[in-house]
C-alpha cells in the first residue's frame, strides 16, 4: 500500500509539474506574440498612412455626405487589398444634416457696439430665420436652473448654458458626461419655456476659440416649436458671462443655415478573417467611420477606424492564424444617430451570430493606457490574468465600466465588450471641433494603440473567455 501511495504521489506531482510547465510555456508564448505584434505595429504598421488619406484626401465625414461615401469606398478598397477571407458593405439608412454657409454671431452691449464670437450650429439643429435671431440672454448653469426660472424669465429670450466641464476630474470623459446634457437636451427644454434659441458653452476643458459641435435632440417637440441651437467657444463663454454680470441687458445675435434632409443610404464597412477552429465564434473590433464636418475627424474617430483595420493587418503581418473569426467593422453614423451600430446588431441577431467579444476604439489616437470592460465577472477575472503581459508596454488600466457606443447594441448576458482607453487629458481639446486634424495625431501613439488592441484580441482568440 505504501508503494501504491508513493506511485500515486509521484504521478500527481508529475502532472502538477507538467501543468506548471504548460502555464510557463503559454506565458512565454504570449509574451513573444505580443512582442511580435508591437514590433510589427511600430515598424510595418499602416494605420498612420490610412489616417493620412482619410483626413487629408477625404476630410470630415458627416453621415450622408459625399465624403462619408468616399471613406466607405476607400476603406473597403484597403480591406480588399489585405487578402481577408471576406469584405462587404452592410447597407444602413442614415440622417443627412447639412450645416450650410458658415454661422455668424455677436453680442451687443449698446446699439452698434458689438463683439463677434466663434459659434457653430449643433448637429441636428434647425436654422435661424434668414435674418437671424437677436434677443436678451438668460445665463443658466444647467437644466435644473432653467426649470427654476420658468417661462416668466425665459420666454422670448436666448438661453445661454454655461456649465463648464469639471477640471478636478482626472477622467475627462466623466467631466464630459457631467455637462453634456445641456448640449443634447438644452434646446428641447428651453423651447418648453418659450425661448427663441440657445447657445451652449463648448464641451472643452481648456480656454480657446474653437466652438465644438455635437448631437442634440428635440425629443417629441413638433417642428414649429423647435428653436435653433449652437455652441460658442470657451473663451467666448467666459467673455459673455463676464459681460452679462456688468450688463444683464446685453443682447446676443446668431445666424445659421443648417437643414435636415430625408434619410439616405450609407454603409458599414466590414472585413473578416475566418477562424480556423471556432469559425462560428466572432470577435468584433471597430470604430466609427463618420465624423463631424468642422475638422477632418482624425481623433474622432479616424484613429479608431485605422487602428481596428490594423488589428487584422498585424495578424497578417506576423502570420497569425486566428482560431475564431476576427471581424473589423467600420460603423457609420455614430455621431448623430448610431444607425450603423444598431443595424449591425440587428443583422447579427437575425442571423443568430455568436459574438463572444467586442472591442471599440473611440477615445482618440493618444497613448494607450488600458481598457474598460462590460461583461460577465468570470470573463473579467480571466482578462485580469493577462494584465501583467501589458505592463512592459506601460498599459496598466484594466477596469470594469463602459465599452463603446457602436458595439453597445450587441450587449447580452454572455458577450464581453471592451473599449480602448488612451490617455484622455487632451482629447476634449479637439473633440467635435475644427482643430481635430491629422497634425494633432502622433504616429507612435496611434501605432501603440493599434498594437494594444491587437494584443488583447489575440489573447481572447487564443485562450477564449469561458471560465
Amino acid at each position: 500500500m505504501k508503494t501504491n501511495f508513493a506511485v500515486k504521489g509521484t504521478i500527481k506531482l508529475g502532472v502538477l509539474c507538467l501543468f506548471f510547465v504548460q502555464i510557463g510555456w503559454s506565458q512565454n508564448s504570449d509574451q513573444q506574440q505580443l512582442k511580435n505584434i508591437y514590433d510589427a505595429a511600430l515598424t510595418k504598421g499602416k494605420s498612420y498612412d490610412w489616417l493620412n488619406y482619410l483626413s487629408n484626401q477625404i476630410g470630415g465625414r458627416l453621415s450622408g455626405s459625399i465624403q462619408a461615401q468616399q471613406a466607405v469606398n476607400y476603406t473597403k478598397q484597403e480591406l480588399d487589398s489585405m487578402g481577408l477571407d471576406r469584405v462587404w458593405l452592410q447597407p444602413v439608412m442614415v440622417p443627412k444634416w447639412v450645416r450650410g454657409i458658415p454661422e455668424f454671431a455677436y453680442f451687443e452691449t449698446s446699439p452698434g457696439v458689438t463683439t463677434n464670437v466663434p459659434l457653430t450650429a449643433l448637429g441636428g439643429s434647425v436654422a435661424t430665420p434668414p435674418s437671424g435671431v437677436k434677443s436678451e440672454i438668460v445665463e443658466v448653469k444647467g437644466l435644473e436652473e432653467l426649470a427654476v426660472l420658468g417661462a416668466s424669465k425665459i420666454k422670448g429670450k436666448i438661453v445661454f448654458y454655461n456649465r463648464p466641464m469639471d477640471p478636478t476630474l482626472i477622467n475627462t470623459f466623466a467631466a464630459y458626461s457631467g455637462c453634456v446634457d445641456q448640449r443634447y437636451a438644452g434646446a428641447m427644454e428651453a423651447a418648453k419655456y418659450g425661448a427663441i434659441g440657445i447657445i451652449v458653452r463648448s464641451m472643452n476643458l481648456r480656454l480657446d476659440d474653437y466652438p465644438h459641435t455635437g448631437s442634440m435632440s428635440y425629443g417629441d417637440l413638433p417642428e414649429d416649436k423647435r428653436i435653433p441651437a449652437a455652441a460658442i467657444s470657451t473663451n467666448a463663454a467666459e467673455l459673455l458671462s463676464a459681460t452679462l454680470q456688468l450688463d444683464p441687458k446685453t443682447k446676443f445675435f446668431f445666424k445659421q443655415n443648417c437643414k435636415l434632409f430625408p434619410d439616405v443610404e450609407s454603409y458599414n464597412v466590414i472585413g473578416e478573417i475566418k477562424g480556423s477552429t471556432h469559425p462560428d465564434e466572432i470577435i468584433v473590433v471597430g470604430g466609427h467611420l463618420d465624423s463631424w464636418d468642422l475638422g477632418d475627424g482624425s481623433h474622432d474617430d479616424g484613429a479608431g477606424c485605422v487602428q481596428s483595420m490594423e488589428v487584422l493587418q498585424l495578424f497578417k503581418q506576423i502570420g497569425y492564424k486566428p482560431k475564431r473569426t476576427i471581424r473589423v467593422v467600420l460603423f457609420m453614423n455614430e455621431e448623430n444617430g448610431l444607425r450603423g451600430g444598431n443595424e449591425y446588431a440587428k443583422v447579427a441577431m437575425e442571423k443568430n451570430e455568436n459574438h463572444i467579444f467586442g472591442l471599440e476604439s473611440d477615445a482618440g489616437g493618444f497613448t494607450p493606457r488600458g481598457f474598460s470592460f462590460d461583461g460577465p465577472d468570470s470573463s473579467f477575472e480571466k482578462i485580469m490574468g493577462w494584465k501583467d503581459l501589458f505592463e512592459p508596454y506601460l498599459v496598466h488600466l484594466f477596469e470594469k465600466g463602459g465599452s463603446g457606443a457602436d458595439i453597445g447594441p450587441l450587449k447580452n448576458e454572455r458577450i464581453t465588450l471592451a473599449g480602448l482607453r488612451p490617455d484622455s487629458q487632451r482629447y476634449f481639446d479637439y473633440h467635435h471641433a475644427e482643430n481635430d486634424t491629422f497634425e494633432q495625431v502622433n504616429k507612435r501613439e496611434l501605432e501603440l494603440g493599434a498594437a494594444t488592441m491587437a494584443s488583447l484580441v489575440y489573447l481572447v482568440d487564443t485562450h477564449g473567455l469561458n471560465p
